[in-house]
């Protein structure tokens, strides 16, 4: 009690509770009408909100995907795969030494960028994600 006036959050105001209704001089069913009525507007918030997510999301792949280059190597291509450390704290050699390795003939080419490279004398090196390979114009 503030004053002789019984003291509402406001909380209340914005969440109708019982005694509220009372002091506004709503009936019980006019109450219940207002709930069902903001529990149906409540519906059209939750998909107008998912409308805007799926609009940003695929702005942000939009942004994402202006910049990625897409490379699709073929079988017999020639290749530069990029010289990984074994240990990747630890620097290869010196600043000027190169960080691709020598051409390689792509052998076969599998789904998800995966690709089987061979040496130029037919060594087999491996599966490698075509992501860490470059074409290599001789």
């Amino acid at each position: 009690m503030v004053y002789g006036v019984e003291d509402v959050l406001p909380l209340e105001c914005q969440i109708p509770s019982l005694r509220i209704a009372i002091q506004e001089g709503l009936s019980n069913e006019d109450n219940v009408r207002l709930r069902l009525e903001e529990l149906e507007a409540l519906d059209e918030k939750h998909l107008e909100a998912q409308q805007r997510l799926e609009c940003y999301q695929a702005r942000l792949c939009r942004a994402f995907n202006k910049k990625v280059r897409p490379r699709s190597f073929q079988e017999g291509d020639l290749v530069l795969a990029v010289r990984r450390p074994i240990i990747m704290s630890k620097r290869m050699g010196n600043k000027f030494l190169s960080k691709w390795d020598d051409p390689y003939v792509v052998q076969g080419v599998y789904t998800n960028e995966a690709h089987k490279i061979v040496d130029e004398n037919g060594l087999r090196i491996g599966l490698i994600n075509g992501k860490f390979l470059k074409r290599y114009y001789a």
